[in-house]
């Protein structure tokens, strides 16, 4: 089995035929918990939507473990999610199931109870008859995990899982996904908090369109590349054409290591 989960080989991104992700390269170990951060606009989530196929890449290319390729949960950001659908919480956490129920198979208790637990363990038990919609913006994010738990991937992508949350629902959904690391799972985020980033995440990919770092969290958090990815940001062209550069590697390039 290969000690990465994902590799990335000289990945260009574009949006409207012009790039947002420029020349990305690395590598991402497995059972590692890996923040994505930099400026609005630095390519983030264009980069989880490329992994998870939605986007694809312009140039380069993106390649899973075998084991991993199809065992990827997706968490977008909550407001691409219409909470006005008349959906109870207990239905909404079972479809992370869809892939056991097919379209038009009910739910077994066996599966139900496993949505109960789900929902337990992020503090919403008794919560599984309401409907989505009467949920606050935490309680509703605790909901979208415990559908996580129930799809039980080893790659998870969240993309800012943690944006207007109190700092309960933070502390608890970042417990647990510390939990996922220690279970083997990989789990990429794209954030904006340094201070979760520093104290949960073990690598960091800071990101401004260019890679400007990838690695350690604490080699990655410097003064130096915060301030050069700011500086990058404001000096962005949204009409320029795609760089034909060679890139600079994150980290050293070769083939695929699986």
């Amino acid at each position: 089995m290969p000690d990465f989960a994902l590799y990335l080989d000289n990945l260009t991104i574009t949006h409207h035929r012009h790039p947002v992700v420029h020349h990305l390269s690395g590598q991402v170990p497995r059972a590692s918990l890996t923040a994505v951060i930099g400026p609005n606009g630095a390519g983030k989530s264009s980069l989880l939507e490329a992994l998870v196929g939605s986007v694809p890449p312009a140039t380069g290319s993106l390649t899973f473990a075998p084991d991993l390729h199809h065992n990827i949960a997706y968490l977008p950001q909550q407001t691409l999610i219409d909470r006005h659908f008349p959906v109870r919480v207990l239905d909404a956490v079972q479809m992370g199931a869809w892939h056991l129920l097919g379209s038009f198979r009910a739910a077994s208790s066996t599966l139900r109870e496993r949505a109960q637990q789900a929902l337990a363990s992020v503090g919403l038990q008794h919560f599984e008859n309401r409907f989505i919609g009467e949920l606050s913006v935490g309680q509703f994010q605790r909901a979208l995990f415990a559908r996580l738990l129930l799809q039980d991937a080893r790659l998870i992508l969240l993309d800012e899982p943690f944006n207007a949350m109190d700092s309960q629902t933070c502390e608890d959904l970042l417990d647990l996904v510390s939990q996922w690391r220690q279970e083997g799972r990989t789990v990429l985020a794209v954030l904006h908090d340094l201070n979760q980033v520093k104290k949960y995440f073990d690598q960091t990919l800071l990101l401004s369109r260019e890679p400007i770092a990838w690695g350690p969290t604490q080699d990655v958090l410097t003064p130096e590349n915060l301030l050069r990815a700011y500086q990058m940001s404001i000096h962005w062209d949204e009409n320029a054409a795609d760089c034909l550069r060679t890139p600079i590697l994150s980290q050293p390039k070769g083939r695929a290591p699986f």
